[in-house]
């Protein structure tokens, strides 16, 4: 899907973008997910002109975002493109991610880039340092 194709307003993606917020957090707890883990939300934002990228994710930046380094990629047509991640922390909290999301769209609309949704990695409920195996304990 290009970008010109499926042009919604910014109103549209904000909306659509909440649907898919509340779809995905809900996919990570049925996969059995830890609801109560700190998750880097990464947020996916593409341009055409690295200036305009760099000046955006400075502003990102400002709103308290971490920006990982631009990379180069294709679009389907073959459209060299530049993408990033800007990166925040937080629980699977669907208002505190459309708060992020509705920055950041903005923040795109703002410098004509695309923002592309957000994603994050699944987080074990027993990979932190406080959760012990029951096999763990000593025997006395």
């Amino acid at each position: 899907m290009s970008h010109e194709d499926e042009y919604l307003s910014v109103a549209e993606l904000i909306e659509f973008q909440k649907e898919e917020t509340r779809d995905i957090i809900t996919a990570l707890i049925e996969d059995g997910s830890d609801p109560e883990a700190l998750y880097d939300i990464e947020h996916h934002l593409f341009a055409e002109d690295f200036d305009v990228l760099e000046k955006a994710v400075v502003e990102a930046f400002k709103m308290g975002f971490e920006v990982l380094e631009a990379e180069e990629t294709e679009d389907e047509d073959g459209k060299k493109l530049l993408c990033c991640d800007a990166t925040m922390q937080c629980t699977l909290n669907a208002e505190a991610i459309d708060e992020q999301v509705e920055k950041l769209v903005n923040l795109a609309e703002k410098f004509d880039i695309i923002y592309d949704g957000w994603g994050t990695y699944y987080e074990h409920p027993y990979d932190s340092d406080e959760y012990v195996e029951p096999d763990d304990f000593d025997e006395e």
